[in-house]
């Protein structure tokens, strides 16, 4: 029990707030890597593995049976699931995909501003220790089992400081990366390369235009993007 007892302690244990220039560096870092086109393709593979998890998490809290998920070296994902065809359930699903890395931003955004970096860190272990046993390929094993280790790194090997800093530059990461994927859609399916994606999905299940969907998708990863910046930087 006083192993378990010091483990509570040391993940819920308050970190000091960061200084405007440790988050506004971890936010110049965050934005090179999404606008760098060298460093976007590697990093672009921890947004699909945001991408298929929300979409797994989402299914399973809509009654769904989830089948498994598969992540590719290309950074595409896929995430099945088994349960009613049509239905609520389903728009949720599919919804979840390209708002899901925006949202788990905005949630990492609120634990840092309440000071609590270490217990984001250590949530997010646990997210992808869950996911991981979803995997289902081994591009998918390494992809999750790789950015696991890193996180695991930096829990163990940094101080609090330096663990804030790094759950900064994470957050911001997500923040900015997903409406850059609502943009890479979007001009996957001017070219017609993207037939059945979420969006051409949503708008097969709702009988709504898929351009619709997504505006619905960039809406909400700018409104997360603009809120967690004010909850960061406030």
């Amino acid at each position: 029990m006083d192993v378990v007892a010091r483990f509570w302690a040391r993940v819920t244990a308050p970190v000091p707030e960061l200084p405007a220039a440790v988050l506004l560096g971890a936010l110049a870092a965050a934005a090179l890597v999404v606008l760098s086109p060298a460093l976007w393709r590697p990093a672009r593979t921890v947004v699909t593995i945001a991408h298929e998890g929300a979409h797994g998490l989402v299914a399973l809290a809509a009654g769904r049976r989830l089948s498994g998920i598969r992540l590719h070296s290309d950074t595409s994902g896929l995430t099945v699931s088994a349960g009613r065809p049509t239905g609520l359930g389903m728009v949720l699903t599919c919804a979840a995909g390209y708002t899901g890395p925006a949202l788990f931003g905005l949630g990492a955004a609120a634990l840092l501003a309440a000071g609590h970096a270490v217990g984001l860190l250590w949530a997010l272990l646990g997210l992808l220790a869950l996911l991981l046993v979803q995997i289902r390929n081994w591009y998918g094993l390494w992809a999750v089992l790789a950015t696991a280790a890193v996180v695991l790194a930096v829990t163990e090997w940094l101080p609090p400081a330096g663990q804030a800093a790094f759950a900064a530059g994470g957050t911001w990461f997500l923040l900015l990366a997903a409406p850059k994927t609502v943009l890479e859609l979007r001009r996957s399916r001017r070219r017609r390369s993207a037939p059945d994606s979420d969006a051409d999905q949503l708008a097969r299940l709702t009988h709504l235009p898929a351009a619709l969907w997504v505006g619905v998708f960039l809406l909400v990863d700018v409104g997360a993007l603009l809120l967690g910046a004010w909850w960061l930087l406030r």
